[in-house]
């Protein structure tokens, strides 16, 4: 597992509550990636460890659109089938 290094100061000044630190910065990690399409929706999901709707939700409550390839959508309508 990789590790980040975070400067006390920046960290002590996250605007995250107290005991959700770890968890709310995977999180705005992972959507930022996300929105940039720097990560997939499966491993921003799994960074954020979300389950797909919950990530799904913090996806919405940010208004980022869910990127949506022509791959994705071939390959959910095989499974529809």
């Amino acid at each position: 597992m990789a590790t980040i290094e975070i400067d006390e100061e920046v960290y002590e000044a996250l605007q995250i509550p107290e005991g959700r630190t770890a968890a709310g910065m995977k999180q705005e990690l992972a959507v930022s990636l996300y929105a940039r399409d720097v990560l997939s929706f499966g491993k921003a999901r799994a960074l954020a460890e979300l389950s797909h709707r919950e990530f799904q939700a913090l996806l919405g409550d940010r208004e980022i659109p869910r990127h949506y390839t022509d791959t994705e959508l071939a390959e959910d309508l095989d499974y529809a089938e």
